[in-house]
């Protein structure tokens, strides 16, 4: 090889390297990217959890969030949080959730998540939880949310500063 060739060799594997690879823990289904699926711990006896994961839609096309289950639970349902005149309001969303095409949609606390009820057992922190996630056009997917501590607010118990929100632990539903 020459040395051009060994130096045009070395930057397309430079650039490979850092382009936005899939990470080990991501699950790709069509265009879709499912990555930092997480859970909290929940006490024991609670019937409650919330799931939360964060969507990138890398084609050209939407699709939409349509369904979740998962056998921990006997009901599962996409969620989403909203203030309704300075009220804190939780509602399933029927319709799905749309992921546009190029975008990313983050579930989190106090905003769009997975609410997990009727629960048969609990979260425990270091765990894995599988969940199925139906969407659309990507059909079914089958997901691991990694069991956090009882209160963090992010993948690793790190992350940003939030205001305290819900963590649906022990509540009724």
């Amino acid at each position: 090889m020459t040395r051009l060739s060994n130096i045009l060799a070395l930057a397309v594997l430079s650039a490979a390297m850092f382009a936005a690879p899939v990470r080990a823990d991501d699950v790709k289904a069509g265009d879709l990217v499912i990555s930092q699926a997480w859970s909290r711990a929940t006490p024991g006896g609670a019937k409650v959890a919330g799931g939360y994961l964060t969507i990138e839609n890398k084609g050209t096309a939407a699709d939409k969030l349509v369904s979740v289950s998962a056998d921990i639970a006997g009901k599962a349902e996409v969620h989403e949080m909203a203030m309704d005149n300075g009220v804190m309001k939780m509602r399933p969303l029927d319709k799905g959730l749309v992921i546009d095409p190029g975008k990313t949609v983050k579930l989190a606390p106090g905003g769009n998540h997975l609410m997990l009820q009727e629960l048969k057992g609990p979260f425990k922190e270091g765990e894995k939880v599988p969940v199925t996630l139906e969407f659309e056009k990507a059909g079914k997917v089958a997901v691991s949310l990694d069991v956090q501590g009882l209160g963090a607010q992010a993948p690793g118990g790190g992350g940003m500063m939030m205001k305290k929100m819900p963590d649906h632990s022990g509540m009724k539903h």
